[in-house]
């Protein structure tokens, strides 16, 4: 289960996973897209499944660490509710811009924020990039990504919109954004993790661009619903852990900005209780609500 549209990074990383895992399973594996409500829709369908091993979903930043602050109506604890299963990736977000904006710099597009007050895209640019009375940077990266998901429309089908100047900022995982940088049709002006990606060695990190203690990862791993049996978990956890870190995943995964992260299944759920943890913070910190 992919709870967003087909097109995304989540769907990616779970096709090229499925393709392998029928080899390994012996049985065919569908990845089944079940968009809507920020993935909150697909998400709650995998919960309500059978925990036969039948069912699977790939759970990422922002489904198994934002929404359940997000949502509060959807009452969702990932580790309580799901069965963690492995962590399989992980990789930042970049800060991009199309390639006719006359920025090459974080420095320079804040400079340019300021010189647009009236233009809404400009005036929350600066509310989600400049430390504010909030504190840490992550905390305006957590406003940034959920409250102006509406303006901003920073989802893999909507790219578009970026490359040709209809919307200005976007800041969005390496997978989606990529093969737009590479052709040039938008300029990256940074990296949210604290190390430099090895592909892009020229751009710096936020933290570097001017935007002290900036950081945050876009990750993904696997879940299935709540009570499934040690001995599936183990099988799973085992043959995927065996597919990312095959060199030849490896290399697809570095072609879309991201490595292999992976881990016990005990692991991946204390990872999703910290990351929980940190965007439960940015989520009350910037007044976030949604219905």
């Amino acid at each position: 289960m992919v709870p967003f549209a087909p097109g995304g990074s989540s769907g990616i990383v779970a096709r090229l996973i499925a393709e392998k895992m029928t080899d390994a399973l012996g049985q065919t594996v569908v990845v089944d897209n079940r968009a809507g409500a920020g993935g909150v829709i697909g998400t709650d369908s995998v919960v309500k499944s059978a925990p036969d091993g039948y069912t699977l979903m790939i759970g990422a930043t922002s489904t198994m660490a934002a929404n359940p602050s997000l949502y509060t109506k959807m009452n969702l604890d990932p580790p309580k509710d799901l069965t963690p299963i492995t962590q399989v990736a992980s990789g930042p977000f970049v800060l991009a811009v199309p390639a006719s904006l006359p920025v090459r710099t974080v420095k320079e597009l804040i400079a340019l924020a300021k010189n647009k007050p009236g233009a809404d895209q400009f005036r929350l640019f600066r509310s989600w990039l400049v430390p504010s009375a909030h504190g840490r940077a992550v905390q305006v990266d957590g406003e940034h990504r959920h409250r102006a998901r509406a303006l901003q429309r920073a989802s893999d089908r909507h790219l578009a919109d970026l490359v040709t100047g209809r919307i200005h900022i976007i800041f969005s995982d390496m997978a989606g954004l990529l093969p737009f940088v590479q052709s040039g049709q938008l300029r990256a002006l940074g990296v949210t993790s604290a190390q430099r990606f090895s592909d892009l060695p020229d751009l710096p990190t936020l933290a570097e661009a001017g935007v002290p203690g900036y950081e945050a990862t876009s990750w993904y791993g696997f879940l299935g619903p709540a009570g499934l049996p040690p001995d599936i978990v183990a099988k799973l956890n085992r043959e995927l852990i065996k597919i990312v870190q095959n060199p030849a995943m490896k290399e697809k995964f570095a072609s879309l900005g991201i490595e292999p992260v992976t881990g016990t299944p005990d692991e991946f759920g204390a990872y999703i209780r910290s990351e929980m943890a940190k965007w439960r913070a940015v989520v009350t910190a910037a007044d976030i609500k949604v219905n």
